[in-house]
């Protein structure tokens, strides 16, 4: 028997089946461009798994804030249907098989803590670097949300002089920061492949971003104090991301005296798959606490 997990996106939606405590069959199609046309495309995932697997649920990673008491996403992305609207019923009823729902960034937190980096953590930290920057608070392996939903929200912290964490801490900012200089399109690999060449302004942007994401994680640890922080999205597949992390981090808190330990950054260990385990990983306690009950 297994578990369909769905990750909603801006530009596609991600499925795979975890079965056997693995991730099986997994595919993806665009994301549509209204709400019954969602709806009738993830009827047909389900109904083309049910070939193979006895599905037992659906978990669904989403953008936005999910409020788990009404079942619903509130808040804004980049799908702006799936908001507002009685996501849990209307699913439950369409694929005719219990589901849970969380956030995007959250699911990639609980991946991690479940079966990931920090399996053998109390508490920690999991920050989402990709478009923008998300992430999760896990204490005492437990998820906090948030009094308002917006726990693990990093991306709107303000850094410098009113500029946010995702505003100056993503490969997709410095990319758009230096196409705009340039009066071109770049890509974020573009940019660091120019640096490594030694273009000047290439240069630039890259010590920016290093510095701002570096300075994110830095208050995010003297914050929280956690035991460490797992930064996951795209932004991992840089070569030597970690350990530039990792001596620029040392820098800041020798600047400021903190040298009675060296805060942990570790890339998570799910990449890409973290927002389906984790979605599989709030379906599986959703489920327990309702057998509690």
């Amino acid at each position: 028997m297994g578990i369909i997990a769905f990750d909603i996106g801006g530009s596609a939606v991600k499925y795979g089946v975890y079965e056997a405590d693995e991730l099986q069959a997994k595919g993806k199609f665009t994301t549509p461009k209204d709400w019954e046309t969602m709806l009738t495309q993830l009827e047909g995932v389900c109904a083309q798994m049910r070939v193979d697997f006895t599905l037992t649920g659906a978990a669904f990673s989403v953008p936005g804030a999910v409020d788990q008491s009404r079942g619903r996403i509130d808040g804004i992305s980049a799908v702006p249907y799936i908001h507002e609207v009685a996501f849990e019923q209307i699913l439950q009823t369409r694929l005719g098989m219990p589901i849970s729902l969380e956030n995007d960034a959250n699911c990639a937190a609980l991946a991690e803590v479940w079966l990931g980096a920090a399996k053998n953590n109390q508490n920690v930290l999991v920050v989402v670097a990709g478009s923008g920057i998300g992430g999760g608070v896990i204490i005492d392996r437990q998820l906090q949300r948030g009094a308002h939903l917006y726990g693990g929200e990093f991306g709107i912290m303000v850094l410098d002089r009113g500029k946010t964490f995702s505003e100056l801490g993503t490969p997709v900012a410095m990319a758009r920061r230096y196409s705009i200089a340039m009066g071109k399109t770049y890509s974020g690999e573009e940019v660091f492949a120019l640096a490594e060449a030694g273009e000047e302004s290439a240069k630039a942007e890259v010590e920016k971003f290093y510095h701002f994401l570096t300075l994110g994680l830095y208050n995010l640890q003297f914050m929280l104090d956690p035991e460490k922080i797992i930064l996951g999205g795209g932004v991992t597949a840089k070569a030597g991301l970690k350990q530039e992390i990792d001596r620029r981090m040392r820098l800041f808190c020798e600047a400021m005296k903190l040298t009675d330990f060296d805060p942990i950054i570790e890339i998570c260990h799910f990449k890409n798959d973290a927002n389906l385990i984790g979605a599989v990983a709030n379906f599986l306690e959703k489920q327990k606490k309702y057998s509690n009950a």
